[in-house]
């Protein structure tokens, strides 16, 4: 995991560096995150949704949490747990339990499209609901954009164009991550992002494979096939721990709105690798819809950097 921490900077050819490190963590954040939702997709067709949603989140949480407990950070407070607790509940357990089933059903560009709408959701929780930004109509308009985008992509001609019932989960799940968010945001949480992270995706895998058992997915235990393994890996290693340690490593180094380009880049990735590797339907329609979306998290991002700016 420290594996980005270690590499060196090399010159450019006029005088000035680049640091590689720098650019091996935005790769992370806008390639291997962007994979993740075709890995989602190959292994819940193979595997239980909740199953896999639950390995996931326990092993990789289980290992980073373990990993700076190891380092010398402190356990978390009884008040902080009830913080990651909460944290674990809304934007893992809710979140992912909801994403992993609706994409068994949903393709994974369609799906990474829709879930690029979490800024989307968070300003209008932030603005609307929970009075922690004022109400610009710059950002109003960039919202309805967002959510103009989604019904290009769910209906054509006044019909349903695809399966609204999954897609409107996967919706709801991009709310229930900016819930978690918006009421995590002063709640107390330990000072490591890493530690946080750990303990509510560690909690939040435990609540997912007890539902696994609940609902009968593991009873009796299913056969895993080879290609379902490696995306569970993948899930595992590239999506939770090696992504999000460069997200992290990069939130220290520069304005979190830099990084946060993450959001409208991965949607690109995972249409780009759902037409091509898994050879997923794409139409003007889609790429309208992921282009209105894309536009519209690009203008809330620019705008949120210029009012922290200000």
């Amino acid at each position: 995991m420290e594996t980005l921490s270690v590499i060196t900077s090399v010159p450019q050819t006029r005088g000035r560096s680049v640091d590689i490190r720098v650019v091996l963590a935005f790769f992370a954040i806008y390639v291997l995150w962007g994979a993740t939702f075709l890995a989602i997709r190959v292994a819940v067709l193979q595997m239980p949704p909740f199953l896999v949603a639950g390995l996931r989140f326990f092993i990789a949480g289980s290992l980073l949490y373990g990993f700076m407990r190891l380092r010398g950070e402190p356990s978390p407070s009884v008040a902080q747990w009830r913080s990651i607790a909460v944290m674990g509940l809304f934007m893992f357990v809710v979140t992912y339990g909801a994403l992993f089933w609706a994409e068994q059903y949903v393709a994974s560009g369609i799906t990474s499209v829709i879930e690029a709408t979490l800024p989307v959701t968070t300003l209008t929780l932030e603005v609307f609901v929970f009075r922690q930004q004022p109400f610009r109509w710059a950002m109003l308009g960039a919202v309805a954009m967002g959510f103009g985008g989604v019904a290009l992509l769910l209906f054509k001609n006044g019909e349903t164009a695809i399966a609204v019932l999954p897609c409107m989960v996967i919706l709801g799940a991009g709310v229930a991550w900016s819930l978690g968010a918006v009421l995590t945001r002063t709640a107390p949480l330990p000072r490591s992002r890493p530690l946080t992270a750990g303990g509510a995706m560690m909690l939040g895998g435990i609540v997912l494979l007890a539902l696994s058992r609940m609902s009968g997915e593991i009873n009796p235990l299913p056969y895993i096939p080879l290609r379902a393994a490696v995306a569970l890996l993948y899930l595992i290693v590239g999506g939770s721990l090696i992504a999000f340690t460069a997200y992290v490593w990069l939130l220290a180094r520069m304005p979190a709105t830099r990084v946060a380009s993450h959001a409208y880049v991965n949607p690109v990735v995972a249409v780009a690798l759902g037409y091509f590797v898994a050879g997923e339907e794409l139409t003007v329609r889609t790429l309208l819809a992921a282009a209105l979306i894309v536009l519209s998290v690009f203008l809330i991002l620019r705008g949120g950097d210029a009012t922290s700016e200000s």
